[in-house]
């Protein structure tokens, strides 16, 4: 693939604010957070063992033309297998500007929307409210983040609450890592969920691969770490098996399984750490049966691999992902309104760049500019081969520790099988973490 490549900032380069009582010093400590549903989400020693927090992200938002991937004059159907009506992405969630397919038929497979069509507005993007418990000496702990997501639909003004994680984590062990996590938890596929929470997000918008691993699901997973200190490296093994695989909920649901079957997802990590530079290298796979319809021989099939290295600064990551899912036989049961389980596959990557700025205030804490560069190739059986790009840029300030403003422009380019549409977004977010 030829891919675009352009300047983004990942979690390894930028502290995760959202744990404010974290030092610079702490957060940069050589742990793997993909490995462990993120710094924020484990309670620390020094924590209370009552902790009640969250975010709120507010959004400003302008998608060109009627903010779809839609043409007018495209007569083909179902509308949403001929484009990528993930495209025109508003926020930290993948939330479209818009899914209006203007009374033309649609199989269903389609994202979340906020509802605003071509018009700039001001949104509140998604209000989180985060649980946090831990026991002594944090062997048994606990976190739940549920979130407000007010949106306008044609039903009128509705806010949807969506319950994203409830699990619990056991340590059986205090002298080893190894932890068991029971309930609803992060992806362990790839790299990219370990930002899907506004704050950790560098940017304001996901990948176009994000819908594919960022999803969580009810399950259980089993970490381990294996420290190599001689070699200043670290091993790491995360597996689940879950009721879904990864895929976000507008496109599999995941708080039962419709098969009877379990999803088992894995990735396997390698990190090697010295003092100003970090590498880490992650290979992923999932199997099992697609959990959008009843079959359990329908499967869904996932390999992925990802890198990410820091160096005084500048930060470079990527992943590469490939997806099949098989036809079902049956009427599809999942989420959203879709009739027909089709086959479905995809191919691509992304590539991401950043740079932090070598200057702070007290008020100033971090600036970053970053961007993102991609490429998806993707196709339902027997319908037309969509191969699409899209570069990302735009700049994050931290203001303190609790304050995050961003600004981004999405530029998205059809180059295969769909028609090159006005569906370019300047989008930008405010983030308050409490």
């Amino acid at each position: 693939m030829t891919a675009v490549v352009g300047l983004a900032f990942v979690h390894a380069a930028l502290p995760a604010w959202g744990q404010s009582a974290a030092s610079d010093e702490e957060a940069a400590t050589p742990v793997d957070a993909s490995e462990n549903d993120s710094p924020g989400f484990v309670p620390t020693a020094e924590a209370a063992a009552f902790t009640l927090g969250g975010f709120l992200d507010l959004g400003f938002a302008h998608a060109g033309g009627d903010g779809t991937s839609f043409h007018p004059a495209d007569r083909r159907l179902p509308i949403d297998y001929a484009v990528d009506a993930f495209a025109p992405a508003v926020n930290s969630r993948g939330d479209v500007a818009s899914i209006d397919s203007g009374g033309r038929f649609t199989n269903g497979f389609l994202p979340r929307s906020v509802g605003i069509g071509g018009r700039p507005s001001f949104l509140i993007n998604d209000l989180a409210v985060e649980l946090r418990r831990a026991g002594p000496g944090n062997a048994v702990s606990f976190f739940a983040r549920a979130h407000l997501l007010p949106r306008v639909t044609t039903a009128g003004n509705q806010t949807r609450l969506e319950l994203e994680q409830a699990f619990g984590r056991v340590q059986p062990f205090a002298d080893s890592e190894l932890f068991v996590f029971l309930g609803k938890f992060d992806s362990v596929f790839g790299i990219e969920y370990l930002e899907t929470p506004s704050p950790l997000r560098t940017g304001v918008t996901p990948s176009l691969f994000a819908r594919y691993t960022t999803g969580t699901s009810v399950g259980a997973k089993l970490l381990g770490r294996l420290q190599l200190a001689p070699l200043a490296s670290v091993v790491t093994v995360n597996v689940a098996a879950t009721n879904g695989g990864p895929f976000i909920e507008a496109l599999h649901p995941a708080d039962i399984s419709l098969t009877g079957r379990p999803v088992v997802t894995g990735r396997l990590g390698w990190e090697f750490n010295l003092p100003g530079v970090q590498l880490k290298l992650g290979g992923s796979a999932s199997r099992g049966p697609r959990n959008d319809q009843g079959d359990p021989e329908a499967g869904a099939r996932m390999v992925g691999a990802d890198a990410r290295v820091t160096l005084f600064g500048i930060s470079l990551a990527g992943e590469w992902i490939h997806v099949d899912e098989d036809a079902g036989t049956g009427k599809v049961t999942g989420a959203g309104a879709q009739l027909i389980a089709s086959g479905f596959h995809v191919r691509g990557g992304w590539a991401q760049l950043g740079y932090r700025l070598p200057w702070t205030t007290s008020l100033f804490r971090r600036t970053a500019l970053y961007a993102r560069g991609e490429q998806r190739h993707a196709w339902f059986q027997g319908f037309t081969h969509v191969k699409e790009r899209r570069l990302t840029i735009g700049a994050r300030l931290d203001l303190g520790e609790a304050v995050a403003l961003k600004a981004e422009r999405v530029m998205n380019q059809e180059r295969q099988g769909a028609p090159d549409v006005d569906n370019d977004v300047q989008t930008a977010s405010l983030v308050w973490v409490f």
